[in-house]
């Protein structure tokens, strides 16, 4: 591929999307998912708590995915690599250290930790930093983190040895499943999840996809009703083989949850890593269908969101923290919390939306805390717009002296 004709994939906007909305899903219905047990509902709740749990994953494959899309076919160079660490530095890293500060402290506030020495609060702040662990969701940049260290090795062993891009899932499967089997039979590491190793099949599923990306287009851009015979039996099989193992993983855990007996936790493993692999590539294909047949409407809608998923999705726990406030203002039955439950869902997702665009369109510096201003939201857009609308006024007046 030429990388100076690489095709721009608006597409993966919507993909952000879906994936912030799992998000969103999974971490509204937690706690429901331990005060909700005895309620006869509780099905409903494990249902979408699970179901929904490929939004990290898929972020992974995503971010692994648009990074070997875009680099791959570039020179491997030390201007290459120093730009690539200048902004995951100004545009990952140093928004994470900021937002966990910001966790940090009002995790000190609610516990009360504020007369404690100032050398251990920092100690657990430095702690908290390199364990992803100021808020239960920052374990997803402090593993994105390790994987931008890791990149410029990984794409210069895909690029020199060709074997390797041809066996990356493989690979990648290799590497997760070693590292989950080392940590139960040997380290029993507690925190695991916040190791890039854990991630590591998704992550060379993305540089797969990427790499070779020239029949997945075909695949994606393809309708049902224009596919041969090849494609439809593939897209049957990953649907169904996804909705498949997403219902056994819904069941075992919901069997779990209400008797408290426990299969091995390879098994639990076992069908998330499988369901969220499958789920990528669902979303992945779903995101072009959007692009072919949504109304502009939702597309719209579906772009923004997509744009701006990466700071919805480190402040969307704050608005969450302050909504649960209010459970005690509620008399609830169990069609009452589910509907508090799913509002919480709905104001986390709005709020947090549109408190991150304001900040976006009205401070400049904001990609110090939110990460990188997107294009439409930045003054260069607005910039741009202006001269635009300037041209067109110019081209009417002209149009109307001279008819």
């Amino acid at each position: 591929m030429n990388q100076l004709k690489k095709e721009r994939l608006p597409q993966l906007d919507f993909f952000r999307a879906l994936a912030i909305i799992g998000v969103l899903h999974v971490h509204s219905t937690s706690n429901a998912t331990i005060e909700a047990v005895n309620t006869s509902i509780y099905y409903v709740f494990n249902f979408l708590n699970l179901m929904f749990k490929y939004g990290t994953p898929s972020f992974i494959f995503l971010s692994s995915f648009v990074l070997f899309y875009n680099y791959y076919d570039r020179p491997l160079n030390s201007k290459l690599i120093t730009g690539f660490y200048k902004k995951r530095m100004l545009y990952i890293l140093l928004p994470y250290i900021l937002i966990s500060a910001l966790y940090f402290i009002y995790k000190l506030y609610t516990r009360e930790r504020f007369d404690e020495p100032i050398g251990t609060l920092i100690m657990d702040y430095v702690d908290a930093i390199f364990h992803g662990s100021a808020w239960t969701h920052l374990y997803f940049v402090f593993i994105s983190v390790q994987f931008y260290i890791l990149f410029p090795l990984m794409l210069w062993l895909l690029k020199s040895q060709r074997w390797m891009a041809r066996w990356a899932l493989v690979i990648g499967l290799a590497v997760q499943w070693g590292w989950v089997l080392w940590n139960k039979y040997d380290l029993h590491y507690a925190s695991k999840g916040s190791i890039a190793f854990s991630y590591f099949a998704y992550y060379m599923m993305g540089a797969f996809v990427a790499i070779y990306f020239q029949p997945f287009r075909k695949w994606v851009m393809t309708s049902w009703k224009d596919m041969n015979g090849g494609l439809r039996l593939v897209t049957a099989v990953l649907w169904i083989s996804w909705l498949v193992t997403g219902l056994i993983y819904v069941q075992i855990w919901y069997d779990a949850r209400l008797t408290n007996e426990w299969l091995d936790s390879l098994w639990y493993e076992f069908f998330w890593n499988v369901y969220t692999m499958l789920s990528s590539l669902v979303l992945f294909q779903s995101a072009f269908i959007l692009n072919r047949i949504a109304p502009k409407g939702i597309l719209a809608v579906l772009r923004r969101l997509g744009e701006v998923s990466f700071a919805v999705y480190l402040v969307h726990p704050f608005i969450l923290a302050f909504y649960r406030e209010t459970q005690d203002w509620f008399s609830m039955g169990t069609l009452t919390y589910f509907a508090w439950i799913y509002a919480g869902l709905i104001i986390a997702l709005v709020v947090s939306t549109l408190f991150v665009q304001f900040l976006f369109r009205r401070f400049s510096y904001s990609w110090v805390l939110l990460g990188s201003i997107p294009y439409s939201l930045s003054g260069r857009h607005r910039e741009k717009k202006a001269q635009r609308d300037k041209v067109r006024q110019d081209t009417d007046a002209v149009r109307r002296t001279n008819p």
